[in-house]
């Protein structure tokens, strides 16, 4: 326990140790302001920077956009949270519950008191009432509790951290600093919306019942989500569930268009996840999805052209994304790939197995227009055709190592790195031997 406790207080001081840099970051570019007007231009683009940063991250970590109208006014899952001893609906949601549905708690955010407790096991991890107190310090990575002047719980709402986002485990399996940027693919968000104990407004914008979405939202499973589900109604393909994996938000800067298909931007996505998946208050439009025949069930409900008389969303895009673009991929642990066979892979990787044509370094992406057909990467078109172009995006690479759980590709179907290589190499006939693969796949570890 001393060892973990080092850990956490160095991980601690290490944050500080960002904070105070920043600030004295800012206090050195203003002193050298004060002689020299020349300099002063000049450094208003960093100080607008570090402030940009700043505020975009608040906004990624805590606002919910208002969307607590939907979450807790519509869908009431604070009632489910807090269950109803604690004057809610059935036997509420404790931290081991909690935990076990993939969310996850910022250590940063506990007072000493409540780690000390923590260690001492003096915290009763299996009653609602502490899930409550955990969420009045606003420690549940991505949900925000709203409270009454009693004490009950009166609504909910969610942020970005909550599926882009996980921490490092450094008190305790999902309880740690927060990182943010990476997919939380533990994270079983059909479970969690499964909880409330009325989605009849998701059942009425989809057109069904609410056992139909209930049996959606299950088929989904950790690290799984369908936004196009809201777009098209197809839920399943075939058997199989039309949910993908959550990518992670990190690294993306340089990019052209993001998520699994290339719906837009990273800014794009921004709004379209606040406006038409998270529920907030704001404004989106987009004409592609008035299309009756491609995307039936948005252009049933008016998703093409959103708009709030408040507008909670579009003042925080540009902040929001220029945190976003700022999130490094993080470097893999120094131990954990061979180096030697990474660098025999990277000639692999820029020679004969050909990856670089697409993931061109260092981006590790087709710079413009990084997308391609089904055919083209020897895969199926389901996914691509519930996106405006019908492709594929060419995904970064950077980072890999933070996302392995849950398999590779948009849908999970390839279960290791091995499993992408033997793909391709079948795919375009490479022929590559088995010791190539196994040093491509280092190098892709190393990433």
């Amino acid at each position: 326990m001393n060892r973990l406790l080092a850990v956490v207080l160095v991980a601690s001081v290490a944050s500080s140790g960002i904070a105070l840099l920043s600030s004295r970051a800012l206090q050195k570019v203003s002193a050298s302001n004060s002689g020299d007007r020349r300099e002063e231009k000049n450094h208003t683009t960093e100080i607008h920077a570090l402030e940009m940063i700043e505020h975009g991250r608040t906004t990624f970590r805590f606002d919910t956009f208002g969307d607590q109208k939907f979450w807790g006014g519509s869908l009431q899952l604070h009632k489910a949270i807090e269950g109803q001893k604690l004057g809610g609906v059935g036997p509420g949601v404790d931290p081991a519950t909690a935990l076990a549905v993939g969310l996850k708690v910022d250590v940063d955010a506990l007072p000493d008191s409540v780690i000390q407790a923590l260690k001492a096991g003096k915290v009763n991890l299996q009653d609602p009432a502490t899930t409550l107190a955990l969420l009045k310090l606003n420690s549940v990575v991505g949900i925000t509790g709203f409270f009454n002047n009693s004490g009950t719980l009166k609504s909910v709402g969610i942020q970005c951290a909550l599926c882009h986002s996980t921490v490092d485990n450094s008190f305790a399996p999902g309880i740690g600093h927060r990182l943010d940027g990476w997919a939380n693919r533990d994270l079983n968000v059909g479970a969690i919306v499964n909880l409330s104990p009325d989605i009849s407004s998701v059942a009425k914008v989809l057109g069904v019942d609410q056992n139909t979405v209930r049996t959606v939202l299950n088929s989904w499973g950790p690290g799984k989500f369908d936004a196009e589900l809201f777009m098209d109604g197809k839920a399943f393909n075939g058997s199989k569930s039309g949910a993908t994996l959550i990518p992670p938000a990190f690294g993306l800067a340089g990019f052209n268009l993001h998520t699994w298909t290339g719906w837009g931007s990273v800014t794009y996505w921004n709004a379209f996840v606040a406006n038409l998946e998270m529920h907030g208050q704001g404004t989106f439009f987009d004409p592609r999805l008035a299309d009756p025949v491609k995307f039936p069930v948005a252009a049933q409900n008016g998703f093409d052209n959103v708009r709030h008389e408040v507008d909670l969303i579009t003042p925080r895009l540009a902040e929001l994304h220029f945190y976003q673009l700022a999130i490094d991929a993080p470097r893999p642990p120094q131990n954990s790939f061979n180096h030697e066979a990474a660098r025999r892979g990277k000639e692999v990787f820029n020679g004969a197995a050909q990856c670089s044509s697409c993931h061109v370094p260092p981006l590790f992406t087709e710079p413009g227009w990084n997308m391609h057909t089904a055919q083209e990467i020897g895969i199926d078109d389901f996914q691509a055709r519930r996106s405006p172009d019908d492709r594929y995006r060419t995904s970064p690479l950077k980072g890999l190592w933070t996302h392995t759980k849950g398999g590779f590709y948009h849908d999970g179907r390839f279960a290791t790195l091995m499993d992408v290589v033997n793909h391709y190499d079948s795919f375009k006939g490479l022929h590559l031997t088995q010791q190539q693969k196994q040093d491509l796949v280092q190098y892709l570890e190393s990433l």
